[in-house]
C-alpha cells in the first residue's frame, strides 16, 4: 500500500510521513508512506492508496476531492486533524491510517 501525505509544502507532511512509517513499522506493517508537496496533488496518483492531506490544506478539500472524482480515482482521502504534528510516536497518524485503508477482499484474513 502506497500513503501520500500532502502539505503545503512537503515539510511538515515529512515529519508526519517520517513517525507514521516508524509506527507501521513498529507493528509489521509493509506500507509505504512518503510525504508531497501540494503540486503533487496535480501530478500522477495512480500508485497511492491513501491520500492524507495536512491540516493546513483542510479548506481545499473538496477541490481535491473533486480531483479525485473527476478521474475515477477510487482513493481514500482523510483530511489530518490540525493536532497531528503533536503525534510523535506517529500512533495517532497509524490509527487514522488503518481506519481509511481500503480493504483487500482478496484477503481472507480481512474478509473474515
Amino acid at each position: 500500500m502506497e500513503i501520500l501525505v500532502v502539505c503545503g509544502a512537503g515539510a511538515s507532511s515529512t515529519f508526519v510521513a517520517q513517525r507514521a512509517r516508524a509506527a507501521l513499522q513498529r507493528e509489521g506493517l509493509p506500507h509505504t508512506v512518503r510525504a508531497a508537496a501540494d503540486s503533487a496533488l496535480s501530478g500522477d496518483l495512480d500508485d497511492v492508496d491513501l491520500l492524507l492531506l495536512g491540516p493546513q490544506l483542510a479548506a481545499f478539500r473538496e477541490q481535491v476531492q473533486d480531483r479525485l472524482d473527476s478521474y475515477s480515482m477510487r482513493i481514500p482521502l482523510v483530511t489530518l486533524p490540525p493536532d497531528i504534528f503533536s503525534d510523535l510516536d506517529g500512533s495517532r497518524t497509524l490509527a487514522l491510517i488503518l481506519e481509511s485503508l481500503p480493504v483487500d477482499r482478496n484477503d481472507p484474513e480481512e474478509t473474515s
